[in-house]
């Protein structure tokens, strides 16, 4: 039987004001780190709809994706179950709309932060 290779897709929003880049700091299996707002591909969604979502999910930000920045492949062997999972990472930059402060944030995620590149 041959068994078809299926990476798990993800999709990421760059998203810059003034110099600085909003992330959200989150718990991972690794603890808590900090990384763009994220998430994994819905079912018959398309990577710009995925980035939308996502990045109002995590910050509460409304964000419209204008351009692809890149895609990136990694591979991962994560540390507490040792599962080797590659990751295909669609990354978009755009326009950063309106926050709803009364939004609930997505499981995990701690809180926002705006930082530099230092």
């Amino acid at each position: 039987m041959d068994l078809r290779w299926k990476p798990n897709v993800t999709v990421a929003a760059i998203i810059e004001r003034d110099g600085r880049y909003l992330l959200v700091e989150e718990h991972t299996a690794d603890g808590l780190r900090l990384n763009n707002p994220a998430g994994h591909l819905d079912p018959g969604e398309s990577p710009m709809d995925g980035c939308q979502r996502e990045a109002l999910e995590e910050t509460g930000h409304s964000f419209e994706p204008l351009a692809l920045v890149g895609i990136y492949l990694s591979r991962s062997i994560h540390t507490t179950t040792e599962a080797d999972i590659t990751y295909l990472r669609f990354a978009f930059c755009g326009t950063l709309g309106k926050h709803d402060p009364t939004r609930e944030l997505d499981a995990g995620i701690v809180r926002t932060v705006w930082m530099t590149p230092q």
